[in-house]
């Protein structure tokens, strides 16, 4: 009988019957097999290299990954934004919104008094001209703007106060209205009042509760002497 490499015995002289090796070869060598299951299981509080969820077992139940293979090499997100960034069309020009303020500056005008007067205007007799009358700036901003004179009595309290000091007797308590539009420009509605609303160097005054909009630089004029300009910046 002859005997295999791995110390089976064979009435085969070249193979050996019972795991076909050549009879006289070189022994093979076989690796020791992992003593248990157990080796394979990761320490407590072990979590998973590639997604951080704690490991139950070596392969992670969230992301399926082999806590015995190398971890998966991480591309940090600014750079994947950046890639994204890169990559996409930009934005044409006509489609970005434009951050835009606007704002009324309310001032005496002269001039406009004396066109007032010479149109003899409702009690012209009885007003005079404000000796100082500094300006004021009011921020738009909202979806609407009231223009008067506070009236507490009446529970009018305007957006635009033109109570004074000095106070122009000509503007309605509640005169005018500023109304905000989709394109973030701005329109002016006349309320009916008394002594109606000048836009510009126009002849005539606005319609009452008709919108009219308003340019950068347009001048509104109401009562007796008051100015107001509207600026975007």
């Amino acid at each position: 009988m002859a005997t295999c490499p791995q110390g089976h015995t064979s009435s085969d002289e070249e193979f050996c019957e019972v795991c076909g090796r050549e009879i006289g070869g070189a022994p093979v060598i076989v690796a020791d097999a992992p003593a248990s299951a157990e080796a394979e299981l990761p320490a407590a509080g072990a979590t998973c290299e590639a997604c951080g969820a704690a490991l139950a077992g070596r392969f992670c139940e969230e992301c399926g990954h082999d806590s015995l293979a190398p971890p998966p090499v991480s591309v940090p997100r600014a750079a994947v934004e950046r890639v994204v960034a890169d990559d996409a069309p930009p934005v044409p020009t006509d489609r970005v919104p434009e951050a835009t303020t606007w704002t009324a500056t309310v001032t005496a005008d002269r001039t406009y008094f004396d066109a007032v007067m010479a149109a003899e205007g409702p009690d012209a007799s009885g007003i005079t001209f404000p000796p100082y009358c500094p300006d004021r700036h009011f921020p738009l901003a909202g979806k609407e703007i009231s223009i008067g004179r506070q009236s507490r009595s009446r529970g009018i309290l305007p957006d635009i106060d033109l109570l004074g000091p000095p106070e122009d007797p000509g503007v309605s308590h509640l005169h005018a209205l500023l109304l905000a539009q989709p394109d973030g420009s701005w329109s002016i509605v006349d309320l009916d009042s008394a002594n109606g609303t000048v836009i510009n160097d126009e002849p005539n005054p606005l319609r009452p509760n008709v919108p009219r909009a308003l340019e950068d630089g347009d001048r509104v004029y109401i009562g007796a002497w008051t100015r107001i300009t509207l600026r975007r910046s």
